[in-house]
C-alpha cells in the first residue's frame, strides 16, 4: 500500500514538473514576444517623429497657403501638420536664448518666417519616398523651402533596423532552445512509462488505444501550462507597470492578450505533438530493446 502512494507521489510530482517547465518556457517566449512588440512600437514612434519644415515665403498669399494646406494633407507621408506663424517662433523661450540681445532689435524686423511643420509617417523609414515627398511641395506657390534632417532620419533608421534584427536574432534563437526543452521535458515524462506502454503492447492493446490516454493527459498539461504562463506573465507585466509604467505604455493590450492566448495555444499544440512523436518511439519499438532506452 505504501509503495503504490509512492509510486502514484512520484508520478504526481513528475506530471507537476514537466507541467511548471513548460509553462515556464512559455512565459519566457511571451515575454520575449512582449519586448518585440514595445521595440516595434517604439521604432514606429521614432520614425513617426520625424518632421519637414515647409518654410513659406513672405509674399505668399492666404489662397497660395490655403492650397498648399490642401497639397500637404493629401499626401500620404504626412500624419500631422501644424501651422506655426514666425511670432509664435520668435516668441520661445528657448530659441531667444541663442541670442545675446534681441534679434529685432539689431535687424529691424522678425526675420523668420512662417511655417508648416508635417509630421511624417512610420512610412519615412523610405528615404526615397520622403525625397520625393519634398520634390513634390518645394516647387508650390508660396513655398520659400523645405528642409529635412536627412542624415539624422538616416542614423535613426539604421538603428532601428539594427535593433530589430538582433532582437529577431535573439527570439529565434530562444525559440529553438525552447522547443528543444519543451521536447525533452516530453520525451522524459513518456520515457518514465516505457513499461507501461510495453506492457500494453503485450497483452494487445492498439495503437491509438495506448496513445489515447497519453495524448489526452499530454492536452490537459499543455493547457495547465499556458494558463500558468499567461497568469505569470500578466503578473509580471502588472508589477512592471507599477515600477515603469512608460515601459508598458509602449505596447497596445490588444496584443497582450493575444500573446496570453497564444501562450495557452503553443502550450497545446507543442505538448500534443512532441508526446505523439514520443509515444510513437515506444509504441514501434521491440519489446526486446525496450530496456536499451
Amino acid at each position: 500500500m505504501k509503495e503504490d502512494k509512492r509510486l502514484k507521489r512520484k508520478v504526481r510530482n513528475s506530471y507537476l514538473v514537466s507541467t511548471l517547465s513548460i509553462a515556464l518556457v512559455l512565459f519566457l517566449l511571451g515575454s520575449v514576444g512582449y519586448l518585440m512588440l514595445a521595440a516595434h512600437q517604439l521604432a514606429t514612434t521614432l520614425q513617426g517623429s520625424m518632421m519637414v519644415m515647409v518654410e513659406l515665403s513672405r509674399e505668399s498669399t492666404a489662397t497660395e497657403r490655403e492650397a498648399l494646406l490642401e497639397a500637404l494633407q493629401q499626401e500620404p507621408l504626412a500624419s500631422k501638420i501644424v501651422y506655426v506663424s514666425k511670432e509664435e517662433k520668435a516668441a520661445d523661450e528657448e530659441f531667444r536664448k541663442l541670442f545675446a540681445a534681441s534679434f529685432e532689435e539689431v535687424l529691424g524686423e522678425n526675420p523668420l518666417l512662417d511655417s508648416y511643420e508635417v509630421t511624417l509617417s512610420a512610412a519615412s523609414e523610405d528615404q526615397a519616398a520622403v525625397e520625393a515627398f519634398m520634390d513634390r511641395i518645394s516647387p508650390l506657390e508660396g513655398v520659400d523651402r523645405v528642409s529635412y534632417p536627412a542624415q539624422l532620419a538616416e542614423q535613426l533608421h539604421s538603428t532601428i533596423g539594427k535593433i530589430r534584427f538582433v532582437l529577431l536574432l535573439f527570439c529565434g534563437a530562444l525559440l529553438l532552445i525552447s522547443l528543444i526543452l519543451v521536447n525533452n521535458t516530453v520525451r522524459l515524462a513518456i520515457y518514465s512509462k516505457r513499461y507501461v506502454i510495453n506492457t500494453m503492447k503485450l497483452v494487445g492493446a492498439t495503437k491509438w488505444f495506448i496513445m489515447r490516454p497519453f495524448l489526452a493527459s499530454s492536452l490537459l498539461q499543455g493547457i495547465w501550462a499556458g494558463l500558468i504562463a499567461a497568469a505569470l506573465f500578466g503578473l509580471a507585466l502588472y508589477g512592471v507597470g507599477e515600477a515603469v509604467p512608460e515601459f508598458t505604455s509602449l505596447a497596445e493590450w490588444r496584443p497582450v492578450w493575444i500573446l496570453g492566448g497564444g501562450m495557452l495555444a503553443v502550450g497545446m499544440s507543442v505538448s500534443l505533438l512532441f508526446t505523439t512523436f514520443a509515444i510513437n518511439k515506444f509504441v514501434n519499438m521491440k519489446s526486446n530493446k525496450i530496456h536499451l532506452y
